[in-house]
């Protein structure tokens, strides 16, 4: 072969480089900290319980309640009257559904609206800055739109559609430093999956599929859970992780040994612009008739068997999602990584990125 020739084939096998990388700001590695889209809020349990909360959520002080009608509500956490903080620990509250500042006494209900003062008429430009809420299973999310657009698309419910078989939720987060692209390029990556968490046998099933602000990603693999050196499950894995925006990822996982199936939601959320917390969601479909024994489950109830397998799985995902917090939290952003052929989805994710920096 002449040199020109070998020179063509190492450019055709060569990884693609990028020339532009979303949230790329000046050439610098740098990503923009608030990517558009859907970020978790709370679960409505939470939110009934605590009755109002206050935090920081993309750079926002917001505060978060429901109305006797059960409507959720995400504001601007200072009042437009005189400034006060709307939270409990300043003293707000919520009476009669709706959101009173412990300053005055002005009442907001959950459009956002002044609709009572103790002591004049509502001001008509008294209003709170409100965010789109999208719910389901008890999930509360909310809009971020750079420049404060409207939502470009919405959260598709997930699938299977009928819910009376599954287990209750487990929930678990943890904040560090991070970015949710970072994070959810893991939905990308089978290479870490062999080398950071010890997955065996991964292979990818179909080709990665991007539509609009969809991302589907399907793979396989094999793992040994083992508990003292003993071996304590096999498990042979089918995953499929629909990824929609950069905060909500949703994977079906069908272990094929013991025929269970898993959802598992992963929301990655970010705070002030350097912490991110990330949600882990967690069910299981019932336990009724595994193809195979469960060790040490095999003569507990369904409903016990099941919740027991789930904080099993929850804490096994905890266990990983620990193992990418240490290298997350240190990592540093490449916006023109040095690639290997095997890299090749990374580039495709990238691209599919873009989408959700408007402004950058």
């Amino acid at each position: 072969m002449g040199t020109g020739e070998s020179k063509d084939k190492e450019e055709q096998e060569r990884p693609e480089q990028f020339n532009s990388i979303p949230g790329d700001l000046n050439g610098s590695d740098l990503l923009f900290p608030f990517p558009e889209g859907w970020y978790f809020i709370a679960s409505r349990k939470t939110i009934e319980k605590e009755k109002l909360i206050r935090k920081t959520w993309l750079g926002e002080e917001i505060v978060v309640w429901c109305n006797g009608d059960g409507e959720v509500c995400v504001a601007d956490a200072i009042c437009p009257h005189l400034g006060s903080d709307l939270g409990p620990e300043a003293g707000g509250m919520v009476r009669n559904g709706c959101l009173v500042c412990p300053f005055h006494g002005f009442e907001y209900d959950v459009s956002g609206k002044c609709v009572a003062t103790p002591y004049a008429p509502p001001p008509r430009t008294a209003r709170l800055k409100v965010f789109e809420t999208h719910e389901f299973l008890g999930l509360v999310f909310a809009w971020w739109g750079c420049g404060g657009r409207p939502p470009q698309w919405r959260l598709p419910p997930p699938l299977p559609r009928e819910e009376s078989g599954w287990s209750g939720m487990e929930i678990r987060s943890v904040r560090f430093s991070g970015h949710p692209q970072e994070t959810t390029e893991n939905s990308v990556d089978l290479g870490h999956l062999r080398y950071v968490h010890g997955y065996g046998s991964v292979k990818r099933v179909s080709p990665l599929s991007v539509e609009g602000a969809s991302l589907k990603s399907c793979f396989n693999f094999k793992r040994t859970r083992a508990i003292a050196g003993i071996t304590f499950f096999r498990y042979d894995v089918s995953a499929v992780t629909n990824v929609h925006g950069l905060g909500y990822s949703y994977v079906e996982i069908r272990e094929h040994s013991i025929d269970m199936q898993t959802r598992l939601w992963v929301l990655a959320t970010p705070i002030d612009g350097k912490l991110i917390e990330l949600t882990l969601v967690s069910q299981i479909r019932k336990l009724a008739r595994p193809k195979r024994p469960i060790a040490g489950m095999r003569f507990l109830p369904v409903g016990l068997r099941t919740r027991i397998m789930n904080r099993i799985i929850i804490t096994a995902q905890m266990r990983d999602v620990m193992q990418d917090v240490v290298i997350w939290s240190r990592k540093r952003y490449r916006s023109r990584p040095l690639l290997c052929r095997s890299d090749g989805e990374i580039i495709k994710y990238r691209r599919y990125c873009e989408q959700f920096y408007p402004e950058a």
